[in-house]
């Protein structure tokens, strides 16, 4: 199974997610392909500051990360798509990924404004921190949620 987490910019917090979604994968004994992108994106820009030292506090390394466009051939070739928020879902639907695209929040049971994750960019390191605690506790929850844990599609 292939699964992409979108936010907009895919510097914090869909770079973020796709780390922490491969880490509990891993811990789960899962071999699903994870990989992020953004709806408005700087192709190329590395993880932004913030999420790049909040991820090493907690011993994920973004160095690597680049940002890349969600384009209609990556929602073509994923087999579930994890958006942050309400208009990261439009869009991605928009591109073909209608029936396999999901709020994060509501995939693993929240509803409403709670079922998104608000965007640090910009922001103060603390709000870094509480974003990636909350991308934490959701993938985790997401894990739960998957078909097929080990499978590799």
């Amino acid at each position: 199974m292939k699964i992409v987490m979108i936010c907009t910019g895919n510097t914090c917090r869909s770079p973020m997610a796709e780390a922490l979604l491969r880490r509990a994968l891993t811990e789960a004994g899962a071999a699903h392909e994870v990989a992020s992108a953004g709806t408005a994106p700087w192709d190329g820009a590395p993880a932004s500051e913030g999420a790049y030292l909040v991820a090493l506090e907690h011993g994920l390394d973004l160095s690597a990360h680049r940002a890349r466009h969600a384009t209609a051939e990556l929602i073509a070739r994923a087999d579930l798509i994890l958006t942050m928020s309400r208009s990261h879902l439009e869009r991605v639907e928009a591109l073909g990924g209608a029936g396999k695209s999901h709020l994060l929040g509501e995939f693993v049971g929240l509803r409403g404004a709670e079922a998104e994750v608000l965007d640090p960019m910009g922001g103060e390191i603390d709000g870094y921190r509480a974003a990636f605690d909350r991308l934490d506790h959701l993938t985790r929850l997401a894990v739960q949620r998957l078909p097929a844990i080990g499978t590799k599609g």
